[in-house]
């Protein structure tokens, strides 16, 4: 199913810039899910589970979080960050004029989500944490940021797919398809007759800025209060055992919904949600 595109505006701290959506499915649905990409991925990561879920009637919103696919990069790097972030998707949902949504997130994605749903009135009914959770290790930061601000050029896309391969392996073992796939939407030419990374390199600054330091989102997390499925890659060393384990204590004890958690084998950070098995385990959670 090939997507349409839409766009608005949201507010940085420097000044308004426009941001990118592709959206499938009855535009009229009264049911509304929003896919969210990792730090360095786009919102056609999501074709596959939103084909799936737009064939059960929902219409399916996945953002370009702003300095990435067909958003506009920022003026001033230092805005790339989850303050912009959450108010950039806040004003998504206003521009989309829903009253409640389901909400997926893969890594940035996923602390977006729970960031918004933390919060009072939340429109966020239900939360799918795609390898991410309320504590995130500094040595997972340090190896996101030995790649998310390179800017290498590649001949072609056969090239792109060989460096993805290769820096993206633990997202599992994917097809040749999915590979290729990923490869076409995560490269643009750049001007020269070769093609560059589909994202603005400044995006890595928050993490290369200064000393890595854990990140503890423990009292978002205690505020979540709408069913949630954690997704976790078996090797991943973002999402750790311990704080998925720690995650599912607090939620059995405190006032939300259900927390339930699912580990994909051969997987580290992230599961691509692509594999036919991950897109039914996201699409049938939901629909219950």
């Amino acid at each position: 199913m090939t997507p349409r595109f839409g766009n608005f505006l949201a507010l940085s701290p420097h000044g308004f810039t426009r941001v990118a959506y592709a959206d499938w499915g009855p535009p009229d649905s009264e049911r509304v899910v929003i896919c969210v990409h990792g730090l360095t991925r786009n919102a056609r990561d999501f074709d596959r589970l939103a084909d799936a879920l737009a064939e059960r009637g929902a219409r399916v919103v996945a953002p370009d979080v702003p300095g990435r696919g067909r958003s506009d990069w920022l003026a001033a790097a230092e805005d790339y960050g989850y303050p912009f972030y959450t108010s950039a998707m806040a004003a998504l949902l206003a521009h989309l004029r829903v009253e409640s949504v389901e909400w997926v997130g893969t890594s940035m994605g996923g602390v977006i989500g729970m960031t918004l749903a933390a919060q009072p009135n939340t429109p966020i009914r239900k939360l799918v944490l795609n390898d991410v959770g309320a504590f995130i290790p500094k040595a997972s930061l340090g190896h996101l940021g030995t790649y998310a601000g390179a800017d290498p050029r590649f001949a072609d896309v056969a090239a792109v797919e060989a460096y993805f391969r290769q820096v993206y392996a633990p997202f599992g073992k994917l097809t040749d398809f999915e590979w290729r796939h990923l490869s076409e939407h995560g490269a643009v030419p750049d001007g020269s007759g070769r093609l560059r990374l589909h994202y603005d390199p400044a995006i890595a600054q928050a993490l290369t800025a200064g000393p890595m330091e854990d990140i503890a989102l423990w009292p978002v997390w205690d505020r979540v209060a709408c069913p949630v499925l954690i997704i976790r890659g078996a090797a991943s060393g973002l999402l750790l055992k311990e704080t998925a384990a720690e995650m599912l204590a607090r939620g059995a004890a405190g006032t939300k919904g259900v927390v339930e958690f699912v580990e994909i084998p051969d997987c580290g950070h992230a599961p691509a949600l692509m594999a036919a098995d991950q897109v039914a385990l996201v699409r049938d959670w939901l629909a219950r």
